[in-house]
Order: C-alpha cells, then sequence, then structure tokens
C-alpha cells in the first residue's frame, strides 16, 4: 500500500513537470512572474506531500531495515548522491558560469549564473522554513512523524527536517537547467529534463534512506526547489536587461537572443 502511494504521489508530480516542459519559451517578451498554470505544478506537489505523508513512519522503517541499510552499494550511493545535491548543485553551477565567462559563451553563463541564484534563493527559502516549523528529523524518534513545533527550527539541526534541503538544492538545479536548455538546446529537453530531475530525485532518496528526512520533507523540497527555479528562469528571460545579467553575464549574443519571436514564455 504504501509503495503504491509513493508511486502516485511521485506521478503526480512527474506529470505536472512533464506538462510544463512541452511549453515552449522565449526571449525578451515580458510575462507575469506568475500564471495560472502554477497552480497545477503547486497542486501536483502538494498533492504528493499529502499522500505520503500519512505512511511517512513506514516508509522510514523499510528505508531503516537492518539488510536494506547493509548494502554497501545503497550506502556509497545514498552519499554520492547526497554529495551531489549539496554541495555539489552548487559547485556544478557556479563551474559551469565559469567556464562560459572565459570562454565568452552567453549560453553558458545564463545556465550556470540562473542555477546558482535559483539554489541561493531556494536554500533561503527552504531554510527559513526548517527554522520556522520545527519539525523533528526521523532518526530523533521514528513514530512521531507529525511532530512540529513553532520555531523549535532555532534550537538544533535535529528539529529542522521539513523541507529537505538537500532535495530543494538539487531541484532548484535541474528545473533551472532543464527550463534554460528549452531556450539554448529545445531538442535535448527531454534527454536534459530526464537526467537532471532523476538525479534529483535520487538525492532526496538518499536523504530518506540516511533516515534524515521524511517522504514528505522531500516532496516538500521538491516543490520549493522547482518551484523557485522555474520562476528564476521567467523573470530573468522576461527581463534580459535585469540588474545581475548586465553585470555578469558578458558573452557573445546568440542568433536565438536576437530573435525572440522565436518562442514564446508561458511559465
Amino acid at each position: 500500500m504504501f509503495v503504491k502511494s509513493f508511486r502516485i504521489a511521485l506521478v503526480c508530480v512527474t506529470l505536472a513537470v512533464t506538462a510544463q516542459a512541452q511549453v515552449q519559451d522565449t526571449i525578451g517578451t515580458k510575462s507575469p512572474l506568475f500564471v495560472g498554470k502554477d497552480l497545477i505544478l503547486l497542486g501536483a506537489f502538494t498533492a504528493g506531500t499529502a499522500l505520503v505523508a500519512p505512511i511517512d513512519t513506514r516508509l522510514a522503517n523499510r528505508l531503516q531495515d537492518s539488510a536494506t541499510q547493509a548494502n554497501r552499494f545503497l550506502h556509497t550511493a545514498a552519499t554520492g548522491f547526497r554529495l551531489l545535491g549539496d554541495p555539489g548543485s552548487f559547485a556544478t553551477g557556479t563551474a559551469v558560469y565559469l567556464i562560459g565567462r572565459a570562454e565568452r559563451n552567453r549560453r553558458v553563463e545564463s545556465v550556470g549564473l540562473h542555477s546558482v541564484e535559483a539554489i541561493l534563493l531556494a536554500d533561503v527559502l527552504g531554510g527559513a522554513i526548517k527554522l520556522a516549523v520545527g519539525r523533528q528529523r526521523p532518526f530523533v524518534d521514528v513514530r512521531t512523524p507529525n511532530n512540529f513545533q513553532l520555531w523549535r527550527g532555532l534550537k538544533g539541526d535535529q528539529w529542522r527536517s521539513f523541507p529537505s534541503g538537500h532535495t530543494v538544492t538539487a531541484f532548484a538545479f535541474a528545473s533551472t537547467v532543464t527550463r534554460e536548455s528549452r531556450f539554448w538546446w529545445p531538442h535535448a529537453t527531454w534527454y536534459v529534463g530526464t537526467v537532471f530531475y532523476g538525479g534529483a530525485s535520487l538525492v532526496g532518496l538518499s536523504r530518506m534512506y540516511n533516515n534524515q528526512h521524511w517522504a514528505s520533507d522531500v516532496m516538500a523540497g521538491a516543490a520549493i526547489g522547482t518551484l523557485v527555479g522555474l520562476k528564476v528562469v521567467n523573470y530573468t528571460h522576461s527581463n534580459p536587461g535585469n540588474r545581475l545579467d548586465r553585470a555578469l553575464i558578458k558573452g557573445k549574443s546568440s542568433a536565438i537572443q536576437a530573435n525572440p519571436i522565436l518562442f514564446s514564455i508561458q511559465f
């Protein structure tokens, strides 16, 4: 039963992200920062979180089973994906930007800079929520997943379970890179999305395997990271003259940027 519910939650989120990825984009055309379609994605994540919340304890117990924890492959993979999520996402975004800057490649600069912006904004938002809601981590007591207390997160890390910070970071990076690919490499977007969203999902699962987060923490982290990443790309490409882009993106203009009528931002 709990496996079925978890799969349904993941399908809700995947379908919403996929539906939005099919929309074409434009550069240089002003568009609202928030649109009605945002509610679809938010609703999918909310549904996913609601579906897994009642089985947080059962999922945690299953992943903490002695045989599962003794599996060396899973243990190594969990460590690898944890590092991939944080600091890996931030380090990769920074490296991409620096490479683009060195090569004076505007496309690469944009991907790197905007992914770093999304990660920083999403981490600030996720961190603030952690401190405010004060949810107990599963390693403290796996029997009480609904142990929240306002502002208790200020007392220590064991009370900062909701949302998963590593998942926030990983999905902010994944959503930004995937969305940017719609501008620069539209034919590769499905491949990019599969790789990066898939990797971000494994980052979230690694945090559950390590008994640091509940499944609903991961779902909430995915929601925050994805939404912030998409909004950063929407804003920066709707406002190409924004201060940060003018100051930090110095590469040569591309044919796509010179012809903004090729695409239209819908998100």
